[in-house]
């Protein structure tokens, strides 16, 4: 069956929809149903799947978004900032320690969602109940973990680039230090660390690359032949493709292109 990928927000998360009949093309706005509510989304592309692949039914895509439906996405979007801030005082006055970091209505206003970062469990029923005295809606507080704060919030990554995980990382995938070994970074907590605390994420979208490219090269101590006798690698450079040895003979130290050498 044919689905469609739909995107909710800028390098969000994409989810399958089917569409039946409807006359709807890649980049169009649409209105579907989400676990959340009625929301708009715009379609990423079309896919061809087996059913039999599917975990659960899928929901279908209502319409194409029409001009109303977009300026009252637009309306909600506006009244998030104020949102945000009203929620802000609501924490301090119940005694919470969190940080406000989102809001978010969904189409029909059914329902408000609002994201706190927090470093522990904290009992916010008094925060919702302001809330709903409020803005007479469905509240729902989500506390989420610094890797999706920094998504939500933005900043520059150590590279001196906007972040990853707002311009194109849909879903995180897990980093681990093996990732940062296998590509030689200095375990430095300060360098492989992204804005959020934890491993940058470029160190898991790089992994592959450093992996394959490795594979081409000698272990570090490992004995290889040379055209000036034998040697013992040092030192490897795995983007350059070049490793460091040096001569049993005279303890001379030289950096050889791979093609330079002949493991045993």
């Amino acid at each position: 069956m044919k689905v469609a990928l739909v995107q909710f927000k800028e390098a969000g998360k994409k989810y399958y929809f089917s569409y039946g009949d409807l006359n709807i093309e890649a980049k169009d706005l649409v209105v579907v149903e989400t676990s959340r509510g009625i929301e708009i989304g715009k379609v990423y592309l079309f896919k061809e799947i087996e059913e039999s692949d599917l975990t659960s039914e899928l929901k279908p895509i209502i319409r194409k978004a029409t001009d109303e439906d977009i300026q009252e996405d637009q309306y909600n979007q506006s009244l998030e900032l104020g949102i945000i801030e009203k929620a802000k005082i609501l924490a301090i006055q119940n005694e919470l320690e969190i940080k406000v970091l989102g809001a978010e209505y969904t189409l029909d206003r059914k329902r408000l969602l609002i994201y706190f970062e927090s470093e522990n469990r904290v009992d916010f029923r008094n925060l919702v109940r302001d809330l709903s005295e409020i803005y007479h809606t469905r509240i729902e507080l989500r506390q989420i973990g610094p890797r999706d704060a920094a998504k939500m919030i933005g900043g520059i990554g150590p590279c001196g680039l906007i972040l990853c995980c707002t311009t194109f990382i849909g879903e995180f995938d897990a980093v681990s230090i093996k990732m940062a070994k296998n590509q030689n970074i200095a375990l430095n907590p300060q360098k492989i660390s992204g804005v959020c605390g934890k491993l940058l994420c470029c160190i898991k979208y790089e992994d592959d690359v450093y992996t394959e490219l490795k594979a081409l090269l000698p272990d570090v101590r490992e004995k290889v032949k040379t055209e000036k006798g034998d040697a013992n690698v040092v030192e490897i450079n795995i983007i350059g493709q070049k490793v460091k040895v040096k001569y049993e003979e005279d303890g001379g130290l030289e950096w050889l292109p791979v093609s330079g050498i002949k493991r045993e």
